[in-house]
C-alpha cells in the first residue's frame, strides 16, 4: 500500500500493474493504473519505490513512456540490469494485479509541449528512447504537424524498443521520420555497417541548424555528451539542446 507523504507530485501512490509487454529479451513495458494521477508531460519521469518485508526499500527513477490523455494509463519501459536492485523485479517478477509505489511526475526542463511549433530532433541511445517515445506518441495523439525526426541508436536489431509501433508512426503520422543506427550488428541486408552515431549520422538524418529545431538527447552519459557536442559543432543553438542522461544503476 502507498503511504501518503506530501500532497501533489510528492505523494507516493499505489500503482496496479494492468498489462505487461515484453519489448526485448531484457526490456519490459509496464502499464500501470494510478488512482488520482495528476497527468504528465512527455519527457517527465517518476520515482518507483520497492519495500521488502523486512522494511528495506530501494528507489529508482524511470522515464514515462506514455503520452498523457484523459483516462489514460501510465506506461514505463524498464531495461533490466542484472546487478540492479529494482529493475530485475520490475522486468521479471512483478505480475499483473500486483502493486508498486510511485510518485511524480518529476521534471520540467526535458519536456515537449504541443504548443511548441518548431521542428523537433530526437536523439536516443538505448533505453534513452523511452521519454522520446512519449513525445512521439503525444504528437501522434494531438495530430501535430510539427516536423519530427528521431535518430535511435541501439546495439543490435534485437535491442530495438517499440519495434512494431515506431514504423506505424512513420506510416500514420505525417512529418515523422525515423533512422535507426546500429552500433554492433546491423540487420541482414542493411547497406550500413554498424557504427556509433557520428557527425555524418546527425548531419544526414537530423535537421540542419538553420531550421532552428528543438533538440532532445537522452541516453548513457557518453552518448549524450557526444551527440550534444556534435549538434553544437554543426551550428545548433545550445539553448535549444536539452539533454537527459542516465547511469548504470537500476
Amino acid at each position: 500500500m502507498a503511504r501518503a507523504a506530501l500532497p501533489g507530485r510528492l505523494t507516493w501512490r499505489a500503482a496496479t500493474l494492468t498489462e505487461a509487454r515484453q519489448e526485448t529479451p531484457s526490456a519490459r513495458t509496464l502499464v500501470l493504473d494510478v488512482p488520482d494521477w495528476p497527468g504528465h508531460l512527455p519527457g517527465q519521469h517518476i520515482d518507483v519505490r520497492l519495500t521488502a518485508p523486512d522494511g528495506y526499500s530501494a528507489q529508482r527513477s524511470y522515464s514515462i513512456a506514455s503520452a498523457w490523455k484523459d483516462g489514460g494509463k501510465v506506461e514505463l519501459t524498464i531495461q533490466r540490469l542484472d546487478d540492479g536492485e529494482v529493475s530485475p523485479y520490475l522486468t521479471d517478477v512483478l505480475e499483473v494485479g500486483e502493486q508498486i509505489e510511485l510518485r511524480g511526475p518529476v521534471g520540467g526542463w526535458f519536456v515537449w509541449r504541443e504548443t511548441q511549433q518548431r521542428p523537433v530532433l530526437l536523439l536516443g541511445g538505448g533505453s534513452g528512447v523511452v521519454p522520446l517515445m512519449a513525445m512521439v506518441r503525444a504528437r501522434g495523439l494531438a495530430r501535430g504537424m510539427q516536423p519530427f525526426r528521431l535518430i535511435y541508436s541501439v546495439r543490435t536489431p534485437e535491442d530495438v524498443l517499440y519495434r512494431d509501433e515506431l514504423p506505424r508512426h512513420v506510416r500514420d503520422d505525417p512529418g515523422f521520420d525515423l533512422y535507426v543506427n546500429y552500433t554492433r550488428k546491423a540487420p541482414e541486408g542493411s547497406p550500413n555497417a554498424p557504427k556509433r552515431v557520428n557527425v555524418a549520422t546527425i548531419n544526414t538524418h537530423g535537421w540542419p541548424a538553420d531550421f532552428e529545431p528543438d533538440c532532445y538527447v537522452c541516453g548513457p552519459t557518453t552518448f549524450v555528451e557526444t551527440a550534444a557536442d556534435i549538434l553544437v559543432a554543426l551550428g545548433h543553438d545550445p539553448k535549444r539542446i536539452r539533454t537527459e542522461r542516465f547511469g548504470g544503476t537500476s
